[in-house]
């Protein structure tokens, strides 16, 4: 039942709809009679159909974003990636309307492409296939688990294609480039640029990102052990250091209390390590970046280890990927065949 009245700012409209054992009542006002009496008959549509179809209209992609925060984000690791991502996907305008602002049912396959070929012109497909993935699953988590919609638009949205994976090594010369930019030859310790060049070489034995290098403190070793009790897959890993790894720790300086053993946050380590780059022309898509030690490291490691061992090592448990990490020359194979 709907119906309208008079009141001093306008008009205002009145629904009345039983929907399963709910009585379910809304209202809303407008200035003009006309705009009430059809804001009326749609929503009163809308209820009936959520009433026949058990799918819950009149939710926005904001809302189910928000949801999705709230109740699958909140649970992961990397929720506060997610978070700045929902965010930003929601203020994303498509034909000159908020994605955040379109209703759930009105977010069509054409919709999506749209997102994705203007997300194209300022970021990778690599980068828009992410996103993607947690578009998608936002879309799909609603279909399921919320009946907020029928279908997830997604499903019929052409991907674009990921780059080619990074393949870079680190030369001896490089190296060394490096270690003169930073005022680092092995020895004491003293500044912050020289222990992150000591935990860039540091990589380079153990094949440890960057936030797992900066985060080891002086109770996670243990002898010739490294304990990781946190990593990006979301489980422990135990590192075996080699001596080159012992003797790099060894020209730290003695931690205070709990403090990281390397001196600096993941976040510093990387922006003083762009800046090491930068001064000895490393820099730009071309030249060495930190995770290129991870690149460097397996392929040294993957000559002394097999390949089930390297997995544990680094903590890579799809050996597809593992291979893409892998990036020994067919050169230097020549050479070892003899």
């Amino acid at each position: 039942m709907a119906y309208c009245e008079k009141v001093k700012k306008g008009y205002r409209a009145h629904i009345q709809l039983t929907i399963g054992s709910e009585l379910k009542r809304e209202s809303q006002t407008f200035p003009i009679k006309a705009q009430a009496i059809a804001w009326a008959a749609d929503r009163e549509s809308e209820l009936r159909k959520e009433k026949a179809s058990g799918i819950v209209l009149g939710k926005t992609f904001a809302q189910a974003c928000e949801r999705y925060e709230e109740e699958v984000s909140s649970t992961k690791r990397g929720k506060r990636w997610e978070s700045l991502r929902l965010n930003a996907m929601a203020g994303v305008v498509i034909s000159k309307k908020r994605l955040g602002d379109m209703l759930l049912v009105d977010i069509t396959p054409d919709v999506i492409g749209k997102w994705r070929d203007q997300r194209l012109k300022v970021v990778t497909g690599s980068t828009v296939n992410r996103e993607f993935n947690l578009m998608s699953h936002v879309f799909s988590t609603a279909r399921d688990e919320w009946r907020w919609m029928s279908e997830s638009p997604t499903t019929k949205v052409r991907r674009p294609a990921s780059a080619l994976p990074r393949n870079r090594l680190v030369s001896g010369l490089e190296i060394e480039k490096l270690s003169l930019a930073a005022n680092y030859v092995d020895g004491s310790v003293i500044q912050k640029q020289q222990a992150v060049m000591v935990a860039f070489l540091f990589s380079i034995e153990t094949a440890m990102r960057l936030g797992e290098v900066c985060g080891l403190r002086e109770k996670d070793i243990t002898g010739a052990v490294a304990l990781l009790p946190m990593t990006k897959n979301g489980t422990a890993r135990r590192v075996p250091l080699s001596r080159r790894a012992l003797e790099l720790l060894s020209y730290l300086p003695e931690p205070v209390g709990d403090e990281s053993i390397f001196m600096v946050s993941a976040s510093s380590a990387s922006t003083l390590f762009r800046k090491i780059t930068k001064r000895c022309e490393l820099d730009g898509d071309d030249g060495v970046h930190y995770h290129d030690s991870r690149h460097e490291a397996i392929t040294r490691l993957a000559k002394k280890l097999n390949v089930l061992d390297l997995a544990r090592v680094t903590g890579i448990r799809d050996l597809k990927i593992l291979n893409v990490f892998y990036n020994e020359t067919a050169e230097s194979m020549a050479q070892r065949l003899g």
